[in-house]
């Protein structure tokens, strides 16, 4: 079953983007690319490292892209979001510090439904793949966890225009849901020497949904014009959390995002050029 699902995932993941490019291709060349820098807050949990909580600052960047396509009849866009985060933390005792990476990259296709010409939903599937590494400094004997899994998750996205005394602005909630998805891990006291070197078999690709890895990310952005650039302001609220092989792990975070919106149209060649922000259909 684990190999079932992982060949769908992976066909999901080289079918579904260039099946969207191919259409996009011929459809509206409006496209919105918005970059943002964070800083806030996270927790973290690693029950291979330690059975104690390690909390501190982080930052995070995230790139995210949409686009219209010509899917049931133009009403389906794609997105795309790379982010990476870091973070910094310390047990409650201040006595041993812990390192957090990941990198996550999630492609989407959601169906929109225009609710009036100011207010819209957005629903559909998503791909989402992370991948990175929690180091805590004062472990001799494994000192480092590896963090590997991907999903399909459930993504959702309400999107309302309106004015102040005629400024503009743009509110955006979205929601991902990881719905089933597979995950790597190391049984509870096998070392990875164990699994690498002494090729001892265990069951370190694991199968996640909603019973043993209940995760959500949530974001709320807000754009604005400040003469001829979009400002987006927002927070981010990522909850990654998982119960396998009697290991525990989460990673709580809260991140106030800053940056800017840019809505370009592609012509038929490499060049683009900047559209002003009230013909993006986004």
């Amino acid at each position: 079953m684990k190999q079932t699902l992982l060949a769908f995932i992976l066909g999901l993941l080289f079918f579904l983007p260039a099946h969207a490019q191919e259409d996009s291709l011929q459809a509206t060349r409006y496209v919105m690319r918005s970059t943002l820098f964070g800083a806030g807050y996270n927790n973290v949990l690693d029950t291979y490292l330690t059975p104690l909580e390690y909390t501190g600052p982080e930052i995070r960047i995230m790139h995210e892209r949409m686009r219209m396509t010509r899917l049931m009849k133009g009403n389906v866009s794609t997105q795309s979001i790379f982010q990476v985060q870091a973070s910094y933390t310390e047990n409650i005792s201040q006595t041993a510090k812990m390192y957090y990476g990941l990198i996550n990259w999630s492609y989407a296709l959601h169906y929109q439904f225009r609710i009036s010409d100011q207010f819209k939903i957005l629903a559909g599937p998503m791909i989402d793949l992370n991948g990175g590494v929690i180091y805590n400094e004062r472990n001799s004997n494994n000192p480092a966890q590896a963090k590997a899994y991907g999903s399909i998750a459930a993504s959702g996205m309400a999107i309302y225009k309106f004015h102040i005394r005629q400024y503009p602005f743009v509110l955006r909630y979205q929601a991902n849901l990881p719905l089933m998805g597979v995950m790597f891990s190391p049984e509870y006291g096998e070392s990875y020497y164990e699994i690498f070197s002494l090729n001892n078999g265990g069951k370190n690709v694991l199968f996640t949904s909603l019973h043993n890895a209940p995760s959500l990310r949530q974001l709320i952005t807000l754009d604005f014009p400040i003469r001829k650039t979009i400002m987006r302001v927002g927070y981010l609220c990522d909850i990654q959390q998982s119960k396998v092989n009697n290991l525990k792990t989460h990673s709580y975070s809260h991140d106030f995002m800053i940056g800017f919106v840019r809505n370009l149209y592609l012509l038929k060649g490499k060049n683009k050029i900047s559209m002003p922000e009230k013909v993006t259909p986004f």
